[in-house]
């Protein structure tokens, strides 16, 4: 399941890609557009431009902008940035992989299901970008 700062990463980066190429963005433009909160949305967009998704400009005309092409950003990279891994159990994460406790891996039917799962979600989430949010 999304988070809820999953949720507002994605409606402040569906906002900043309507913007994009439009110049730098005011937090305060953005949290009261897509009411977030404003603390909580200083945290996410300072998370996302240490990740090298978004930039930002300061003084008179600053802002958060995407950092690059909208339509070159994963969906998939988001939600692991922002929400971790995106299986459901981390014996079949990609990225955060852990042992499960008491569970042989070879024959466990939800351990195999649960790959099922994670492929079927990586197909969609790998092949949507941030364009894809808002067009």
């Amino acid at each position: 399941m999304l988070s809820k700062k999953s949720q507002y990463a994605f409606k402040a980066l569906a906002y900043l890609t309507e913007k994009y190429k439009q110049g730098p963005v005011l937090i305060a433009e953005i949290s009261k557009k897509k009411k977030i909160p404003l603390k909580f949305l200083e945290n996410i967009l300072l998370e996302l431009k240490k990740a090298d998704i978004l930039d930002s400009k300061k003084g008179k005309g600053g802002g958060y902008f995407l950092k690059m092409d909208p339509a070159k950003v994963k969906v998939a990279t988001i939600v692991r940035l922002v929400n971790g891994p995106i299986a459901m159990l981390p014996c079949v994460s990609l990225y955060f992989y852990e042992r499960c406790k008491n569970c042989d891996e070879k024959q466990c039917g939800l351990h195999d299901m649960m790959i099922e799962v994670r492929d079927a979600s990586l197909a969609i989430l790998e092949n949507r970008t941030l364009s894809d949010l808002v067009h």
